[in-house]
């Protein structure tokens, strides 16, 4: 099918809306930041990790690598990795050994 002709109906869901493309995220300022959030989330703690400039493959390498550092589940979405539990300490010591200029963010 050519490019210049995107398919615009189908007879088993209807009118096709283009897809958008995703918007990239904002690049930061270089600085990691570890905060605590227990909000929305029934009373449980996670550890939200922003600012790391890597794609999207680089970024849940690095999740997976501290969640198996801190021996606990976690995940990432829209370019924030969640790791569960009040592990700040450890997450900002791991993640200077990797050459990260990081702060704790929040309470």
């Amino acid at each position: 099918m050519a490019q210049d002709n995107p398919l615009v109906y189908s007879t088993d869901s209807g009118r096709i809306t283009p897809q958008e493309e995703k918007p990239s995220r904002p690049k930061g300022d270089g600085i990691v930041r570890i905060q605590r959030q227990t909000s929305g989330r029934k009373g449980k703690g996670v550890c939200l990790i922003t600012g790391v400039d890597l794609d999207d493959s680089a970024l849940a390498q690095l999740a997976a690598e501290l969640k198996k550092k801190c021996g606990c589940g976690g995940s990432v979405k829209e370019g924030v990795i969640e790791i569960q539990g009040d592990k700040r300490d450890l997450l900002k010591q791991l993640l200077e050994a990797k050459g990260m200029k990081v702060k704790l963010a929040g309470g």
